[in-house]
């Protein structure tokens, strides 16, 4: 190689070795920045975290008047700051505690974690505006009005609150509300809330929501939207609250008792003391275990809810069970001492069918009889854990029009008692014989699942029972005593031979107007009955006196 080619060679070698050298200056240079960068993010942070966990606090102790306690907060950057926070405490909502009701009182509200985003640009305004802050774990706690002291009197009540903080946007998640209540034995209320989305929140104007409860009995989801606020401080009864629900697939076997799948839709509005509300059930396979044969249920109501007690006045229910026309008017309130709540209703059929009802509660099928029912009924239904058909009571009273059996061999023979009844045995046996039907009233109530009826007067065309007795609705067995007048006499009621037989005894017979007045006792089960002569043990009827037809199977 020649001189000039290694002087060539050298300057070239500088070049690469300098430019390296500028690349490792320029990229220690770049990482002395960025550890810069970050030590400057990481000390502002360290400065804004104090500045806007003190914003937080002042904007909610001056929204709710209250002391506000907060755990944690913490930030961190992307694009946007991002803020979280944990343990989030405000003594009071709507006044503090008495020390003398409640000396350990919870704090009114708790939050167990938030998180918002915002930039650096909104922090240093006065009022630092959040687009949407994401709650979990919300707690709110509502002690009665009593054990509620009065709010301090603080001059910002009455001016503009000094905000530090405006939301647009709040979404929770796994929310619960408790109302404490003073009354001795009764439970607090409590809404478990599985998300709620609250727009337009404002201390001065009502905010809109969205919301999905969780029905605890019958379990069932609840979808709501509507209007909330703004919230009164001195009584959160007064609070404002209106919207539309949809309350689906509501599992009724989570009642003891009831079975079948509800669902209902309506709206209400007024305030959280005092809302109205209006809508429709639908359960096209209501039933009760003691029967369980499903049967559709139609239901309109108007109804006045208590919000902070769940306590409701129904007035009224139009109901639809089957075929059969329901009025019902009374209240729903929260029991004392035990879970659930008491349902205490005054209920008129005008236009009802006994097959209905014989359906819904007895377990034979198809039902015992059927016809035309009219009824007043006071209805019951303490709160307990027992099954609603063995813990409700009833009491009331009925008329059956038209009446028939449901089975034709018993209805055969009611149609051939009849018949003789009236004093045409030849008619009796007749496979033509004419078809009657049956009236019936009385007085009954139910209890125990057993069916009491008090002064029940059976009527057909020639003959009227007079009786009390009782059925067992869960056996479907029945047994009446009583007395039976026909319009014919002995007699009459047979042909041939022993018709003179029973001449010498028609006088004896005779009583109180009546053809005949017999003692009867008539027991059965959900197939078959038995209709037979009831003398006390000391008594004998004559020897040819015939006993009324006995049914078969």
């Amino acid at each position: 190689m020649s001189e000039t080619d290694t002087e060539t060679v050298v300057p070239v070698e500088r070049q690469r070795w300098w430019g390296w050298r500028w690349v490792l200056w320029t990229g220690a240079v770049f990482v002395l920045v960025a550890i810069a960068g970050a030590l400057a993010v990481e000390w502002g942070l360290r400065q804004v975290q104090p500045m806007l966990r003190k914003k937080v606090v002042e904007t909610l102790s001056a929204r709710f008047h209250s002391p506000v306690e907060l755990d944690r907060l913490e930030l961190a950057m992307s694009r946007d700051m991002i803020v979280t926070g944990g343990g989030l405490r405000i003594l009071y909502l709507a006044g503090p505690t008495k020390p003398d009701a409640s000396p350990n009182a919870p704090p009114m509200l708790v939050v167990d974690r938030f998180e918002f985003r915002t930039g650096w640009s909104e922090l240093l305004r006065p009022t630092t505006r959040l687009v949407t802050v994401k709650v979990q774990g919300l707690r709110v706690n509502i002690p009665p009005k009593g054990d509620r002291g009065q709010g301090p009197d603080d001059p910002r009540r009455k001016g503009q609150s000094a905000l530090g903080i405006a939301v647009d946007r709040i979404e929770c998640t796994d929310a619960k509300v408790t109302l404490e209540t003073s009354k001795p034995g009764k439970k607090p209320l409590e809404f478990a809330i599985k998300s709620l989305v609250l727009t337009d929140v404002g201390s001065k104007k009502p905010l809109n929501y969205t919301a999905l409860l969780v029905n605890p009995k019958p379990v069932g989801d609840v979808q709501s939207t509507g209007h909330f606020g703004p919230w009164q401080d001195d009584n959160p009864r007064d609070t404002p609250l209106d919207g539309d629900y949809t309350f689906s697939h509501a599992d009724l076997s989570s009642i003891h008792g009831l079975g079948g799948v509800l669902s209902s839709t309506g709206r209400f509005g007024g305030t959280l003391g005092n809302l109205t509300a209006e809508g429709t059930t639908e359960t096209p396979d209501f039933r009760l275990d003691i029967s369980d044969h499903p049967i559709p249920l139609h239901t309109e109501f108007h109804a006045v809810v208590d919000g902070t007690t769940g306590d409701t006045w129904l007035d009224p229910v139009r109901a639809r069970l089957g075929r059969t026309e329901i009025m019902a008017r009374g209240a729903v309130t929260r029991a004392v001492g035990v879970e659930g709540h008491n349902t205490d209703l005054n209920v008129v059929i005008g236009k009802g069918r006994l097959e209905d009802i014989f359906s819904l509660v007895l377990k034979s099928n198809p039902p015992l009889m059927r016809g035309e029912l009219a009824a007043k009924v006071h209805f019951l239904d303490p709160a307990g854990p027992v099954s609603v058909s063995r813990k409700m009571r009833l009491e009331g009273t009925f008329a059956i029009n038209d009446a028939m059996m449901n089975n034709p061999e018993m209805q055969a023979k009611m149609d051939a008692l009849s018949m003789r009844a009236q004093g045409k045995p030849k008619q009796a046996n007749a496979q033509d014989a004419e078809v009657v039907g049956s009236a019936l009233s009385g007085k009954f109530s139910i209890a125990n699942a057993v069916l009491d009826v008090k002064d029940l007067n059976y009527q057909m065309p020639g003959a009227q029972m007079l009786a009390d007795g009782q059925m067992q609705l869960v056996a479907s067995t029945f047994e009446f005593h009583g007395t039976v007048k026909t319009q014919a006499t002995a007699s009459q009621m047979t042909t041939g031979w022993k018709s003179m037989l029973l001449t010498p005894f028609d006088k004896l017979l005779k009583k109180n107007g009546a053809g005949v007045e017999l003692p009867v006792k008539v027991t059965g089960t959900r197939s078959t009955y038995d209709l037979r002569l009831d003398f006390p043990h000391d008594t004998h009827a004559p020897a040819a006196l015939p006993t009324p037809a006995k049914s078969a199977k």
